[in-house]
């Protein structure tokens, strides 16, 4: 009887585990802010939109990494991360850009860099691939090469 009790207590363990491990996902990798920092002109917004606006958020120094091929360097935009944020003040205040609302390009550069992060590439690996993949959209901005 206490065996099939251990078995089944150890069972039941390993189906937990399991389950937890796959509940983890892409904490590993990168965070993403939570919903409540989003401004009102996200509420209907599709789901890719709002997690690319949540990833902008918690990662701003790893978005700042990568070029936008939409033409938004016109706009005084330097890299993929002002079609999110204009601007973050000293006290952590975040001035969000509406570009990204509605420009599939802004929003696909960002999705691909966190599948591509989620896949274990580096900046640099990132960066080669957002410039290879879009560049044939239009003129980017001027983002300076990662190092890292």
């Amino acid at each position: 009887m206490s065996f099939r009790r251990s078995f089944f207590s150890a069972f039941l363990l390993i189906i937990l585990a399991s389950i937890l491990a796959g509940c983890n996902g892409q904490s590993d990798v990168f965070a993403l802010a939570s919903e409540s920092v989003l401004p009102d002109f996200l509420v209907d917004a599709p789901h890719k939109v709002r997690e690319s606006y949540l990833f902008a958020v918690a990662n701003p120094h790893e978005l700042e990494k990568y070029p936008c091929y939409c033409g938004c360097g016109a706009m005084g935009h330097t890299s993929n991360l002002d079609c999110y944020i204009s601007e973050i003040d000293e006290a952590g205040t975040i001035s969000f850009d509406n570009h990204a609302e509605g420009c599939g390009i802004c929003v696909d550069i960002t999705q691909d860099v966190m599948r591509l992060m989620r896949e274990g590439r580096s900046s640099p690996e990132i960066r080669a691939y957002v410039d290879a993949q879009y560049s044939a959209f239009g003129p980017s901005t001027d983002t300076p090469l990662p190092t890292e």
